[in-house]
């Protein structure tokens, strides 16, 4: 049924019945007509707006917090892409019983995802993660600061 018949007629509703009405396979189009986000597009979207996440600061390193509630740590994917973005990813997939039959469905099943851009002083030979209890922190160590250069000292003779 369309909004309008319980009077959701808003621009927000609008936009989220059209990235619903997305076929899949809708790429490219021969007749030059502007098209809207791919399926994959979306859900990557979707993802990285359902996926909470931590940035922290330490002394010498970052410090990435994400909740991956349900995932083992092969079910999780951390990578750096285009030198700089930290792609964290993982699935959660629902368990299927034959003998169960679901009552109800609270718990979020899908893809997780967040990207992040690393600042210029991170060192991308130093990245760390860890999971524990549903919680996946990864760690970006520093740089060590460039040392500042010495005022080069010009002996003066005397003619």
């Amino acid at each position: 049924m369309e909004g309008r018949v319980f009077g959701l007629e808003t621009p927000l509703m609008t936009a989220l019945q059209h990235l619903l009405d997305i076929p899949d396979g809708e790429a490219g189009n021969a007749g030059g007509e502007k098209q809207g986000p791919t399926r994959a597009y979306v859900r990557d979207a979707r993802a990285m707006a359902a996926t909470p996440a931590d940035v922290k600061e330490l002394p010498g390193a970052y410090a990435f917090v994400v909740d991956m509630p349900g995932l083992g740590s092969g079910d999780i994917k951390v990578q750096v892409e285009d030198e700089r973005v930290l792609v964290i990813s993982g699935e959660r997939r629902r368990e299927e019983k034959e003998d169960a039959k679901y009552l109800r469905m609270e718990r979020r099943m899908g893809k997780l995802m967040r990207k992040f851009v690393l600042p210029e002083n991170a060192d991308m030979e130093k990245i760390s993660a860890v999971c524990r209890d549903g919680v996946l922190t990864v760690s970006v160590e520093k740089l060590p600061p460039p040392e500042p250069k010495k005022p080069k000292t010009i002996q003066v003779q005397v003619a």
